[in-house]
């Protein structure tokens, strides 16, 4: 396994179209090497003194710890959501996929 760690970006989108376009853009920026999109599924949460049932698609994104700043603010300033789920979670990966996502983040 890599010393180094990676990250996991995780948020969710309102519909599919949203979660693929931001997933495309992260990639092709290279602020992610791979985003997950996965869904729908049914998000129960409460929202401005209510209890919320909503559709929702989530974006899985590998990068690196130093892309995670600019992968953030990249969903961020896409996002329709007026407090979007934003996560980080530390992974550790096989040497081989960790090199893989180094280079895919690296600027060209």
């Amino acid at each position: 396994m890599s010393t180094e760690p990676l990250i996991e970006v995780r948020t969710t989108f309102g519909s599919r179209a949203d979660a693929e376009s931001c997933a495309r853009q992260l990639v092709e920026s290279r602020l992610a090497a791979c985003v997950q999109v996965d869904g729908p599924l049914m998000s129960i949460y409460r929202w401005e003194a209510a209890v919320e049932t909503a559709e929702e698609w989530r974006c899985t994104c590998k990068t690196t710890c130093e892309r995670e700043t600019d992968c953030v603010a990249a969903i961020s300033t896409r996002h329709a959501y007026a407090t979007p789920q934003l996560t980080v979670v530390r992974i550790t990966a096989s040497a081989a996929y960790a090199a893989w996502v180094r280079e895919c983040v690296a600027p060209a």
